[in-house]
């Protein structure tokens, strides 16, 4: 089973085959992703200063939000889409179904928020997630942006960024990765820190409640000791008792409908 980073040796070796075997230059590339896809798409894109344009189809904030909607990214997560698409410096397309079933519509929306480069997306209103490319809206926008960058000044006139420079932005990711794992395990350190003091408690209460309890045993006893006169005084005062209480359970039975049992069986 493919790997996140053999997702990422595809795309580049994909990459290398353009432009090592067919002379496609840097320049000339537009990189198009498409749901997961968007995550190799955008790992190559902060690799490549002079990209011409990225296409993001119903796009991932990373692996994990699609399942779960959490507020951070942990290190265990994959494809961090939303920590990547800072550092992209071409313009950016976003197109998204507003019904989208898999990969909620709030993804692209957020993604398209968080580009450098924003070009105009496209919201399709009912599409899902499989479904985009039969609107008619779908290639007509995609047509009108790819002229849009066909217009634009190329980037290769800017100046390239050193190794460093580029390696200093990956580190930046990754630190903020090793930043927020370092936070995750203090946490952890401290609600392993906390079991140990409610454990320490539990065992604290059931001790006090052992000796509560032999405290009542020893009064009982004293108890029973002196009201066994009364005993048999007693004996028929609780019968007549049980048979009140008997009778009042019949009295409620027949005063009780059949909805009033199933509620009180449904609350069971």
């Amino acid at each position: 089973m493919p790997s996140e980073q053999d997702t990422y040796a595809d795309i580049e070796a994909a990459y290398k085959c353009l432009e090592e075997t067919y002379g496609i230059k840097e320049e000339d590339v537009i990189l198009y992703g498409q749901s997961v896809g968007s995550g190799p798409a955008l790992e190559l894109a902060i690799r490549l200063p002079h990209l011409r344009a990225v296409v993001l189809h119903s796009p991932i904030l990373s692996g994990l939000r699609v399942m779960y909607p959490v507020k951070k990214t942990f290190w265990f997560d994959i494809y961090k889409n939303i920590d990547k698409i800072p550092f992209v410096n071409c313009p950016v397309l976003v197109i998204h179904g507003t019904e989208d079933e898999v990969v909620d519509f709030s993804h692209g929306k957020q993604l398209w928020e968080l580009c450098k480069e924003k070009y105009e997306p496209l919201w399709l209103k009912g599409g899902n997630h499989c479904n985009l490319e039969l609107y008619p809206e779908y290639l007509r926008h995609l047509r009108k942006f790819i002229s849009a960058i066909e217009k634009l000044p190329r980037v290769q006139s800017l100046p390239e960024p050193s190794a460093d420079q580029l390696e200093s932005s990956l580190k930046t990711i990754d630190n903020k990765e090793k930043a927020r794992s370092s936070t995750d395990q203090k946490e952890k350190s401290r609600s392993s820190t906390g079991q140990r003091e409610k454990s320490r408690l539990s065992t604290d209460g059931r001790e006090k409640s052992r000796t509560s309890t032999d405290k009542r045993e020893k009064s009982r006893k004293s108890t029973d000791r002196s009201g066994k006169a009364r005993n048999s005084t007693d004996q028929s005062e609780r019968a007549r008792n049980s048979f009140d209480r008997l009778g009042d359970m019949v009295r409620s039975v027949g005063l009780c409908n059949v909805d009033c049992l199933k509620h009180a069986a449904l609350e069971a």
